[in-house]
């Protein structure tokens, strides 16, 4: 998956890759061509006593090192550009595929675990990409040039290498078997630190009011230990490789100036020579170690690119239509027809035979005891899940033959739990739709009740808001959630339990300002509160995930006992 990857994104870089080969070869070779320059300056220039030979030759080493350097700097930037370009392509697709999945597969894969594939896990791949294309390209290029240059200075001490490269290459092997499983390990405890430190975050009011900090903390403890050991493991074989790694050079120093001290005693090689040969040696175990280092690091780049790899090959369960229909003949329509949606791995389903309509301009209402599926119904009018069976159509249109987009702009849903994005009062209501004047988010701040609040911040519309609005309370974040809902424009407005957190004289008045200036606009409302939806054209009344009722608030309270039952609870007998 790692090379996969690699391919797939550095293609389009090609050219910074060539440029990265031709300029990492310069350098290479100005590598290789210094230690022959200065045996000879030793071999020739100084046992002549040539002074001239010693300072031309060594001018000219000066100006093969300068090269060297400029070579090395230009193939290091292109690496660079290359590498962090490839991430930020990963890292967009990532975003995008993410950004399509149905709410199935991000409960699959987890929200902390899929900002860890796009931030960590492609720093990994952005990492073994750039090293692979300096280290990992040079390496072979210093090894098998070192062999070459030092059997042409040197046949006899060869067998000191044919020794020391395999020795090399056995430790490496051992030790990076030993780390892959280590490397998975270590980013699916990342995962755990993060989903963790991301509950914790979101549910810090739930947390002290409960007073758990001490809990929540060896909760966080617990999972930090974890990746700490694993850490440790890891850290451990690294401090193991490195000192085993100069040790097997070390000894091949001392081999070659041994073995290479007895040549130049008898006479069958000169001192120059035997220095050459020493830088090559060093050269060639130097490549080794580059190689070895790297292939350290691809193992755990390559969990991280198989991790990647999941969620790009990921298809979300909401297929687009391969010729979507983007006209809506009854605009406004709602219908359900004998619908059931299953959770993956439930063992019963969560909604069954479920069958309404609701007609352009009217109020359907849609009430129910906890857990009976009410949020679940009206996330498949906008196609956030897909039944499991029957259909549902809006504007007389299967939403699974429709035009995402078109069909997404038909609908402005106000969710259960109302999220405000950081930025300003009007760039959150702009999020709909981003031509709106000031006098529409006016006028829909008016709607929704909000108005009065928005006038007295600071700044008006442009008074700051903070990520998930937790600068406000939770009534002002509703109504500036069912504002935006407004500017959105939409034929189909559904309210999934939207007036919460209102006081019954601000729900009341919300309600009435609705109904008055969006004639023309389905409303589709879910409630806990009887008196929410006392004056809906039609109320369903759910229970475990059936339809058992239908009908006005009176049809429904002389008839429907599941109903009475709930306007019993809230309102008393009398009602």
């Amino acid at each position: 998956m790692l090379l996969k990857l690699l391919i797939r994104y550095l293609r389009q870089y090609r050219w910074l890759l060539v440029g990265v080969l031709v300029f990492q070869l310069a350098s290479a070779l100005a590598a290789l061509y210094l230690p022959t320059l200065n045996a000879d300056i030793i071999d020739n220039g100084v046992a002549r006593g040539d002074t001239g030979y010693i300072v031309r030759t060594g001018l000219f080493m000066l100006a093969v090192s300068l090269g060297q350097i400029l070579a090395s700097i230009v193939a290091t930037f292109c690496a660079a550009r290359a590498a962090m370009s490839a991430g930020r392509d990963i890292r967009r697709d990532v975003f995008g595929k993410v950004s399509g999945f149905s709410e199935r597969e991000v409960s699959q894969f987890g929200a902390g675990s899929l900002i860890t594939r796009n931030t960590n896990d492609v720093q990994q791949i952005q990492m073994v990409s750039m090293m692979s294309a300096t280290m990992l390209v040079q390496a072979p290029m210093l090894a098998i040039g070192g062999i070459i240059m030092a059997l042409r200075q040197d046949v006899g001490l060869s067998w000191i290498l044919a020794v020391s490269i395999p020795a090399l290459l056995l430790i490496a092997g051992l030790i990076i078997g030993r780390m892959v499983p280590l490397f998975r390990a270590y980013q699916q405890k990342l995962d755990g630190v993060n989903r963790v430190m991301r509950e914790q975050l979101t549910g810090v009011r739930v947390v002290r009011a409960f007073v758990r900090e001490d809990i929540e903390e060896e909760r966080f403890r617990g999972a930090n230990t974890d990746i700490m050991v694993v850490g440790r493991k890891v850290g451990s074989l690294f401090v193991l490789m490195f000192p085993l790694v100069m040790l097997v050079l070390n000894v091949t120093i001392v081999a070659v100036v041994w073995f290479g001290g007895i040549q130049v005693d008898a006479g069958e090689t000169q001192i120059g020579t035997l220095f050459a040969f020493m830088q090559y040696v060093g050269q060639i175990l130097g490549g080794v170690m580059m190689a070895s280092f790297m292939t350290i690091m691809i193992p755990r780049a390559a969990v991280s690119a198989d991790r990647v790899g999941e969620v790009l090959a990921s298809e979300s369960t909401l297929v687009r239509p391969a010729s979507p229909l983007t006209e809506f003949p009854r605009r406004g329509a709602v219908r359900l027809q004998d619908v059931a949606f299953t959770y993956p791995g439930a063992e019963a389903p969560v909604l069954e035979g479920v069958s309404f309509r609701a007609e352009p301009g009217k109020t359907l209402a849609v009430i129910g005891s906890t857990g009976s599926g009410k949020t679940t119904l009206v996330s498949l009018i906008p196609r956030l899940f897909d039944v499991t069976a029957g259909s549902v159509e809006v504007g007389g249109v299967d939403v699974r033959s429709a035009d995402l987009e078109r069909l997404w702009k038909t609908i402005g849903l106000v969710p259960q739990r109302p999220f405000l994005f950081n930025g300003t009062v009007a760039s959150n209501l702009r999020f709909g739709r981003e031509d709106a004047t000031d006098e529409e988010l006016w006028r829909a701040l008016e709607i929704a009740q909000a108005k009065d609040f928005v006038e007295e911040m600071p700044d008006g519309l442009e008074s700051r808001i903070a990520q998930g609005g937790t600068n406000v309370s939770g009534g002002q974040r509703q109504r500036l959630s069912i504002a935006r809902a407004i500017v959105h424009a939409p034929d189909i407005l559904v309210f999934d339990d939207s007036f919460s957190a209102l006081d019954l004289t601000t729900d009341a008045r919300l309600r009435q300002a609705l109904w008055r200036e969006l004639p023309h606009v389905t409303k589709i409302v879910v409630a806990q509160r009887v008196s929410t939806i006392t004056d809906a054209d039609r109320i369903i009344v759910l229970d475990g995930g059936r339809m058992v009722g239908a009908g006005t608030h009176e049809e429904l309270v002389s008839e429907n006992e599941t109903y009475r039952e709930i306007v019993e609870s809230q309102l008393g007998v009398e009602a």
